[in-house]
């Protein structure tokens, strides 16, 4: 099981990886194994500020539908376009080309409620 330990963690199986006030947030290595092949990442958020705990998109694999949790409150800025004709890149590469959106963050202060990569493994029993 990969888990980076420059990223930090949800309890939601989504990665963040923190650049000044900026966050890239993808879904984890363990969450991409369980949900199987993705077919069809939806963001429809982009330019939208939301709070932690929202749901900024979906993504879908063959037999599921999963919500995607905000894990920071922030302005979304981007999204990884990619995924719209390339969906695959979450399972083969879900830390890198894999990425799903950039966040300009509202309130520091939550980066602190953040998992690390030992609290995620726990999580994950890893």
């Amino acid at each position: 099981m990969n888990v980076p330990s420059e990223l930090k963690y949800t309890k939601d199986h989504e990665w963040v990886l923190i650049d000044g006030d900026i966050a890239t947030v993808g879904i984890t290595d363990f969450a991409q194994g369980e949900l199987g092949d993705i077919v069809y990442v939806e963001v429809e958020t982009v330019d939208e500020t939301m709070d932690l705990g929202e749901v900024f998109g979906t993504v879908e694999a063959v037999k599921t539908v999963s919500d995607l949790i905000l894990p920071l409150s922030g302005e979304i800025i981007e999204f990884n376009d990619s995924l719209e004709s390339e969906p695959e890149k979450v399972n083969t590469d879900p830390y890198g080309d894999g990425w799903m959106i950039k966040i300009k963050i509202a309130n520091t202060d939550e980066i602190d409620e953040l998992l690390d990569d030992a609290a995620y493994k726990e999580v994950i029993g890893a």
